[in-house]
């Protein structure tokens, strides 16, 4: 049955045995009938099973480490939390790297600019500031080599000026010719652009700074130990202003959504034991809970003291308020199937109630007269009565216990509001849950 129309059916039974309270406050002569979901028993072929004594250990552990030497500032855990991924378990001292990288990215903004002035190119009113530039520059050397013509004619003729004058004058219109040619090619350059080398440089300068402005935020981010994933700190390993080096512990995460019992199998039982199987397993410390999951690892190496191999039963948990239900190092008890197959009488995992001297289960009997006599004709009529049945469970059929006990596979248990019933309690059935068909139960009607 899908998890919400079982949680639905438990809230109208819990409306029902209010109002069954409510009406008994008003005629306290009247007999109380209970509202129940039944199921049939089924009778199918299963392998009988063995119990074996097992611990109940975490699917995942993590002892997070830091990656860097630093000074603890933040340290925002304690043992017994339930952490999710990604959440901060300690923070070092990290002040002097975020200046560097304030600096870094400063640097690496400069860079980008120099980069897009460069592909960019020059600006027309740049181009045209030099085409003025080589205008002046023409200009003087016109000047100076007129000038210089001048004095040496007037030297040639004797009229005027000397050679030192004339040598001057030289040097002078030499030096504006230069003046010109420089401003010239510098015009011609700034019309063809930066050359495609210079630019592919400034690339790399700036592909340079990323790389540094990449490694101080990796830093940084190092300077943060974070969960792994979903888990619980199991120990503390640092506490604020401590001094912790690369490598070091900080704190331990285990992850307990689900849970694996590690129990240990001969290896003459090994072989019959299969990954996927379902398993039926107890918890000592937990005496009104049974659990079913399935086998999830064989390790194929034995204990060759003990010929034992390690085999993992993977459990979901139950996540409560105050943590989990299941808990690591806990006591288990896991039934493997281990032997040849044979027929069982089959009952749902939630008829059985424990809790008492041994397990047992609520079976519908049919009525008599004297229990119809305080019924209320106006309110719900009684369907039957139940009693109670003590059983001895086996393996699991997925959600389904082969027991051991008085039962017949025509006759029905309940399985929804059988925790508060008392032997020869009237009930009303309000629905009969059916097996369902699994690949296990066709492979038990095929065996039959």
């Amino acid at each position: 049955m899908p998890i919400q129309n079982l949680q639905f059916i438990r809230l109208v039974l819990l409306l029902a045995v209010v109002a069954a309270t409510l009406s008994q406050g008003i005629s306290h002569a009247q007999a109380r009938v209970s509202p129940v979901v039944v199921s049939p028993v089924a009778e199918r072929t299963t392998a009988t099973a063995q119990t074996f004594v097992g611990t109940v250990l975490p699917v995942k552990k993590s002892a997070v480490g830091s990656a860097v030497d630093g000074r603890v500032v933040e340290y925002p855990i304690n043992e017994g939390d339930r952490v999710t991924k990604g959440q901060p378990l300690a923070i070092l001292l990290t002040e002097t790297i975020k200046l560097s990288i304030v600096a870094a990215e400063g640097e690496l903004k400069l860079r980008k600019e120099e980069l897009a002035e460069m592909v960019n190119g020059w600006r027309k009113e740049e181009i045209l500031q030099s085409a003025a530039q080589m205008e002046v520059s023409r200009a003087r050397r016109d000047y100076a080599i007129a000038r210089f013509k001048r004095t040496a004619s007037l030297v040639e003729k004797g009229q005027s000026g000397t050679l030192d004058q004339m040598e001057e004058d030289r040097a002078t219109s030499t030096a504006a010719e230069q003046q010109y040619e420089s401003d010239r090619l510098a015009l011609e350059l700034m019309k063809q652009g930066h050359r495609p080398e210079k630019i592919e440089q400034s690339r790399a300068k700036v592909a340079e700074q990323e790389a540094i402005v990449e490694q101080l935020r990796d830093q940084l981010k190092k300077h943060t130990m974070i969960a792994p994933f979903d888990g619980y700190i199991v120990a503390e390993r640092t506490e604020v202003g401590e001094w912790v080096t690369r490598g070091q512990v900080v704190a331990e995460v285990i992850y307990l959504d689900e849970v694996d019992v590690e129990a240990h199998v001969l290896d003459t039982q090994i072989e019959h034991v299969r990954i996927g199987a379902p398993v039926r397993v107890e918890i000592p410390a937990l005496k009104t809970t049974v659990f079913v999951g399935e086998v999830k690892v064989i390790t194929p190496q034995a204990d060759v003291r003990s010929r034992t191999f390690p085999v993992k039963v993977r459990i979901k948990n139950v996540i409560r308020d105050d943590g989990p239900l299941l808990k690591a190092g806990m006591l288990a008890r896991a039934a493997l199937p281990t032997g040849e197959q044979r027929q069982s009488i089959l009952v749902p995992k939630d008829a059985i109630v424990l809790g008492g001297q041994s397990p047992m289960v609520w079976v519908v009997v049919p009525t008599d007269e004297a229990d119809l006599k305080g019924v209320d004709p106006k309110g719900p009529q009684p369907s039957g009565k139940v009693r109670p049945v003590p059983v001895e469970m086996g393996v699991a059929d997925g959600n389904w216990i082969a027991i051991n006990g008085p039962l017949k596979a025509d006759q029905q248990v309940v399985v929804v509001g059988n925790e508060r019933l008392q032997p020869g309690q009237l009930i009303s059935i309000i629905e009969i849950q059916k097996p369902p068909v699994t690949e296990a139960v066709l492979k038990g009607d095929e065996a039959r």
